[in-house]
C-alpha cells in the first residue's frame, strides 16, 4: 500500500479549508495555532507543494488544494458511512444533526415524540455548535441552520419564513421614562444574533427610520442568551416573532407592537448524497411534514 500522510494533517487540512482559518480550525480541534500550522506544513510537505494561498487574515485554496479537497470529501464520506455501519447498533439508525439551541428547544422537540411514535428505530445525535452546514460530511449528517439563503451545492428546504420583532424587558416602556417611539433607540444598545447581522437595518428600513443608529450593539451566537439579556434589561433584541412567542416570558414585551418581515429563515441542508441515507432521508420527510415546508421541485 501506498504510503499515506498523517491522518492528523488531512483532518487539520479539512478544518482549515472549510473555515479559512488557521485560528477558527484550531480553536475547533482543541489545538493552538501553531500545532495546527506544523499539520498543514506535514501535509504540504508530503505532497510536495503549496495548497493554500496565505492572506493577512485567511487561508485560501489553490488550485491544488482545491483539486484535492474535491478528490478527499468523496473518501471521507464513505469512511464515515463505514464507521457508522460499524458502530450502529442492530436495528438502530442514528442521524447526527446539527441545530441552534434555541430552535431545537422551542420548535425542534416538541415535536419529536410524534418522530419518535413514527420511527422508534431513529436516534439523534444533537450538535449546538455553530458553523453546522460547513460541518456537513464531516461528522454530521444534516443541519438545520439560520440563514438568508444556502449554499447551491447543498439540498436545502426552507423551513419556515420569518417577521423581526424589537424585544425589550417590560420595564422599558412601564418605567418612570418608557420607550414608545423608535426614535428612541438612538440612546439604546442592541442585541444582534451573529447569524442575523442585518436583522436591525432590516427592521429599522421596515419601521420608516431608514437612518437609525443605535448608542451601541451586542452580538450573540445564543438566541437563549439574547432573550435573557432582554429580559434583564441589558439591550433590545431583534429577534424573530416565534422566539417572542415561543418564550412565554412575562418579563419581555414586542416593542412597540409590531414585527417586520424577515429575509432570514430556518433551513434543513444536507450534501445532495446524504438524501440516499435512509436515517437522513427518514428525518427529512418527517420535519418537512411536520413543518409544512415546501420542498424545492
Amino acid at each position: 500500500m501506498r504510503r499515506l500522510p498523517p491522518l492528523s494533517a488531512i483532518e487539520a487540512f479539512v478544518h482549515v479549508a472549510r473555515l479559512g482559518s488557521i485560528k477558527a480550525a484550531a480553536e475547533e480541534l482543541a489545538l493552538s495555532s501553531p500545532a495546527l500550522s506544523r499539520r498543514i506544513q506535514t501535509l504540504e510537505r508530503f505532497m510536495g507543494r503549496s495548497l493554500f494561498d496565505r492572506r493577512r487574515q485567511a487561508m485560501v485554496l489553490n488550485a491544488d488544494g482545491e483539486r484535492l479537497i474535491g478528490q478527499l470529501a468523496p473518501a471521507l464520506d464513505a469512511m464515515s458511512d463505514a464507521i457508522e455501519a460499524t458502530t450502529s447498533g442492530v436495528g438502530v439508525m442514528r442521524l447526527r444533526l446539527s441545530v441552534l439551541s434555541l430552535f431545537a428547544s422551542q420548535q425542534l422537540l416538541p415535536k419529536l415524540p410524534e418522530l419518535r411514535r413514527r420511527h422508534p428505530e431513529l436516534h439523534l445525535d444533537v450538535d449546538t455548535a455553530a458553523h453546522g452546514a460547513s460541518r456537513l460530511g464531516e461528522g454530521i449528517d444534516a443541519a438545520i441552520v439560520l440563514s438568508e439563503s444556502v449554499d447551491p451545492a447543498y439540498y436545502s428546504v426552507r423551513l419556515n419564513r420569518n417577521r423581526v420583532f424589537a424585544i425589550a424587558a417590560r420595564a422599558v416602556v412601564e418605567g418612570d421614562d418608557p420607550i414608545t417611539d423608535p426614535r428612541q433607540l438612538a440612546g439604546q444598545t442592541i442585541l444582534i444574533h451573529r447569524d442575523m447581522p442585518t436583522t436591525f437595518e432590516i427592521w429599522r428600513e421596515g419601521m420608516g427610520h431608514p437612518h437609525l443608529e443605535p448608542a451601541a450593539i451586542d452580538h450573540f451566537d445564543s438566541g437563549a442568551l439574547m432573550l435573557e439579556a432582554a429580559a434583564q434589561g441589558l439591550g433590545i433584541a431583534f429577534m424573530f416573532e416565534s422566539h417572542f412567542e415561543e418564550a412565554r416570558d412575562p418579563r419581555i414585551v414586542n416593542l412597540f407592537g409590531r414585527a417586520v418581515d424577515s429575509g432570514y429563515s430556518y433551513w434543513f441542508v444536507c450534501r445532495p448524497r446524504a438524501l440516499s441515507q435512509r436515517p437522513v432521508k427518514l428525518f427529512h420527510d418527517w420535519l418537512v411534514e411536520a413543518f409544512g415546508a415546501q420542498q424545492p421541485s
